[in-house]
């Protein structure tokens, strides 16, 4: 696994923020603004934004409005993990914040965050409440990992229809209390709060993943490694994914974000779990999600 080191003699921001950007302008463009706003008190930052290769003019528009962040080309679409590792490359602070440019970041987080990061020197990651678009809670960044049996859970609806029940409905740990702060299995990467000593020891996000499961991935080594995982609810972002992804209202960028979904859940799978697991439940694992994948790309696309 690739590992990211730091000059001691470099003075550090306290939280550097990588913004992965692919065609995203208007996004972008809301979501650094937000960030710039951020009142941060004693604590310093710096943002990098590493772009996919855009054909939208999101690096004129960052390079003329955002003088202040630096911008990395990755000049074709790497996807996400791939994407955003040249920026962690360059960070330099002592936190290391993924942010989704499909986000708005209120005054107060960046700040509230560090110092219970700075308050918890257990804790490697952690991530704040994401409410989506209509007032709601982003699920996402509440999450157990997925198991075979969390994952039947989900796939099979079992998990909706009881969310609330430690035996369906560990996918997103649906029994906790949201309202108060705790531990859970994994975070989103829309908002991944991290130590530099946990990169340092876990390594990077890993490329294997395109798109879905780098962060569950990122989060199972962070966890592995010693690790709490952390879900703070007392400040919040807006995350506007219902814009994209698996809920686009393109009826093809649904179901290609579907294909990356399984894809790379059945990788993780086979990276984490495969071995854990008796020969003939990874053999009926493997089945089930080529033959998802079999009808997905045969005839949904």
């Amino acid at each position: 696994m690739q590992k990211v080191k730091t000059d001691p003699n470099k003075k550090r921001p306290d939280v550097s923020v990588v913004i992965l950007n692919f065609n995203t302008l208007d996004l972008t463009r809301t979501c650094l603004r937000s960030l710039i706003a951020s009142r941060l008190g004693l604590y310093t930052m710096e943002i990098i934004v590493c772009d996919n290769g855009s054909a939208d003019g999101s690096l004129d528009m960052i390079k003329k409005d955002f003088p202040q962040v630096t911008l990395i080309d990755n000049k074709k679409n790497l996807g996400f993990a791939a994407g955003n590792n040249p920026g962690i490359r360059r960070t330099k602070g002592r936190y290391v914040l993924l942010l989704n440019t499909d986000t708005e970041v209120p005054g107060e987080t960046i700040s509230t965050m560090l110092r219970f990061m700075d308050d918890t020197p257990d804790v490697g990651a952690a991530t704040c409440k994401l409410m989506l678009p209509d007032g709601s809670m982003d699920p996402a960044c509440h999450r157990g990992f997925p198991t075979p049996w969390v994952a039947f859970t989900y796939l099979t609806k079992l998990e909706k229809l009881f969310p609330r029940t430690r035996l369906f409905g560990e996918y997103h740990e649906g029994y906790k209390d949201l309202s108060t702060i705790h531990e859970v299995d994994c975070i989103v990467g829309a908002f991944f709060l991290v130590r530099r000593e946990v990169i340092e020891k876990v390594g990077l996000l890993d490329e294997d993943y395109f798109m879905y499961g780098e962060d569950i991935d990122w989060a199972y080594r962070i966890r592995l490694a010693g690790w709490k995982i952390m879900y703070n609810p007392t400040v919040t972002i807006l995350h506007k994914k219902k814009q994209s992804g698996r809920a686009n209202i393109l009826r093809v960028r649904r179901v290609t974000t579907e294909i990356y979904f399984n894809k790379y859940n059945w990788l993780f799978y086979t990276k984490h779990y495969a071995k854990k697991y008796p020969g003939v439940l990874t053999w009926i694992v493997n089945a089930l999600y080529a033959t998802r994948l079999f009808f997905l790309e045969t005839f949904s696309i």
